[in-house]
């Protein structure tokens, strides 16, 4: 779903537009994870979505993963950057830590769960258990580009 801008001038070429979305990586003092089941594919993820656009990554952060799983959040850090080749899709990961509310599955959503990093290796996706890994990792914030199914190179 990538879009186009015109500049205005019919010799230069037009500007992508991506879109931007925030995802929440809840870890709790236990070590685990905090995920979803996705209700329209079935995939686990982390909650998130799409950024609107009067609010902060922060505020977007918060609201996604509320609304998502019924769990408030205190955000952390920044720790990856993520940008689906295919779609034209970046996405901000912030870690985060719990602060009230109680699990709960929504019209997004038919699971919620807090799984160790073994089980988001084994239950996840390559481009969205790395999300997970990566907000585990303190050299962050990291950078990385997929084709919606796999990592992809950089080529910079």
């Amino acid at each position: 779903m990538l879009l186009y801008m015109s500049t205005g001038s019919p010799q230069a070429k037009s500007t992508p537009l991506h879109s931007v979305s925030v995802a929440g990586a809840v870890l709790r003092e236990d070590g685990r994870l905090l995920a979803i089941r996705r209700a329209d594919n079935g995939t686990w993820e982390l909650p998130g979505g799409v950024l609107e656009l009067t609010e902060s990554p922060e505020a977007g952060v918060r609201r996604e993963v509320l609304e998502e799983t019924g769990i408030k959040v205190e955000v952390d850090k920044l720790t990856g950057v993520y940008k689906n080749t295919t779609r034209g899709i970046v996405a901000l990961v912030f870690r985060c830590k719990p602060a009230g509310g109680t699990e709960r599955t929504s019209a997004e959503s038919t699971a919620v769960a807090w799984l160790t990093p073994e089980e988001v290796t084994a239950q996840m996706s390559e481009v969205y258990a790395i999300r997970l890994l990566d907000a585990l990792d303190d050299a962050g914030p990291h950078v990385r580009s997929h084709d919606g199914r796999q990592l992809t190179t950089s080529t910079y």
